[in-house]
């Protein structure tokens, strides 16, 4: 089952390929969730670079800053595309260590699974309330059901980073939840997925 609609999603994933021909950056955000999980598609596009591919990207696009968020932005037709920096952003993690935390999915670099779990659960705080919010719920359930997700790793990445409160409110939003469509969880495969999940954190 698809999140946003499929024409939205495609034109988002053109331009993700557009963009990954031309620039150099790490792929975070939804469409790095995807990668791993083949699960929901994305209608907007995430990336860290440095001020190098910064300013080659100002050459090409109109950038903004969004100084209140720390980040700049990009619009390509429909699709917005979120820019982070080292040394300026914090999309969970600060922007300059995710270089630490790399590994290559699909020709895209993106961090780790345990990692971008991280970054999600930022997401989760910052829009509760929202579709995307619950969107954010889905891809941290998404990459948690994966068979390879390394629990120690993820549990030392809460603890040097002092998130826990981060991992607090992602486990009652999991409790609070007792099924996920989009996912092929209904109220049965749901209740196990918590009863294992929320015994491993």
């Amino acid at each position: 089952m698809n999140y946003y609609h499929d024409l939205i999603t495609q034109k988002s994933w053109q331009v993700l390929q557009n963009l990954k021909r031309k620039y150099q950056f790490i792929l975070i955000g939804d469409w790095a969730v995807f990668l791993y999980s083949q699960a929901l598609k994305s209608k907007d596009i995430d990336l860290v670079v440095d001020f190098e591919e910064l300013e080659k990207l100002r050459k090409e696009f109109e950038v903004a800053k969004n100084n209140r968020l720390r980040k700049y932005q990009v619009r390509v037709e429909e699709v917005e595309v979120d820019i982070y920096l080292p040394f300026y952003s914090n999309p969970g993690l600060p922007a300059e260590d995710l270089n630490k935390y790399t590994t290559v999915v699909e020709g895209f670099v993106v961090p780790k699974k345990e990692v971008l779990v991280v970054l999600k659960m930022k997401a989760v705080k910052g829009r509760q309330a929202s579709p995307k919010g619950r969107k954010d719920l889905i891809d941290i359930i998404s990459l948690f059901r994966l068979p390879d997700f390394n629990w120690q790793s993820f549990k030392s990445l809460i603890v040097r980073y002092r998130l826990e409160d981060y991992l607090n409110l992602t486990k009652n939003k999991i409790s609070a939840t007792s099924s996920i469509s989009e996912l092929g969880l209904n109220v049965h495969k749901m209740a196990r997925f918590k009863r294992k999940v929320l015994s491993q954190i």
